[in-house]
């Protein structure tokens, strides 16, 4: 019983941490580095990292996790045009991956292949903590600067009286402790 007590505290203590840091995250105010990564799961994560490429915060973007099927020009006509424009030059697609491990692996290759050392990773602030975690293992020696971007589907500010956003914390707290057994394991 005194162990089961113990767990379900830690438990809640661990997820109003995560709580707490969703709902304080703020995108950094002049981020620049030598690349973008922008892992899909939200057109609004896909405009911010576009307006980072077109405000010229770093030379190249990777899109990583987009679904085989789409390719530039049908993304491209999803866009504002001033953002659109960007696409034709410093966008690469990636295609491989289809979870948080896969966008890491994809984004190490492509970061590899271009010789960057710093990244700015954008993705919505429930998905950074996980998302950051993911890409450190995998990439140890690049600096990463993390972008949170806002969810318009999640009212994060009052999570706790919004049962959808609750849920939806909850179930990707539970996959960052799953992913802390992993690292834990290792």
């Amino acid at each position: 019983v005194v162990v089961s007590a113990v767990a379900v505290i830690g438990l809640t203590a661990g997820f109003a941490t995560f709580a707490a840091r969703v709902t304080a995250a703020s995108p950094p105010p002049d981020p620049r580095a030598e690349g973008i990564v922008v892992l899909t799961g939200g057109a609004a994560r896909i405009d911010g990292a576009l307006h980072l490429l077109v405000e010229g915060r770093a030379a190249r973007l990777l899109i990583s996790g987009v679904n085989p099927a789409v390719s530039p020009k049908e993304l491209a006509g999803t866009l504002d045009a001033g953002l659109a424009a960007g696409m034709a030059c410093c966008v690469d697609l990636g295609h491989a991956a289809r979870d948080t491990i896969g966008n890491a692996s994809e984004t190490r290759d492509w970061a590899l292949s271009h010789g960057y050392r710093s990244l700015i990773v954008v993705t919505s602030a429930y998905h950074m903590p996980r998302s950051l975690a993911e890409l450190q293992d995998a990439m140890p020696a690049v600096r990463l600067i993390p972008y949170p971007v806002a969810s318009p589907e999640l009212h994060v500010a009052d999570w706790w009286r919004d049962p959808p956003t609750l849920g939806f914390l909850l179930r990707d707290a539970r996959q960052g402790q799953k992913m802390a057994l992993h690292f834990a394991d290792r």
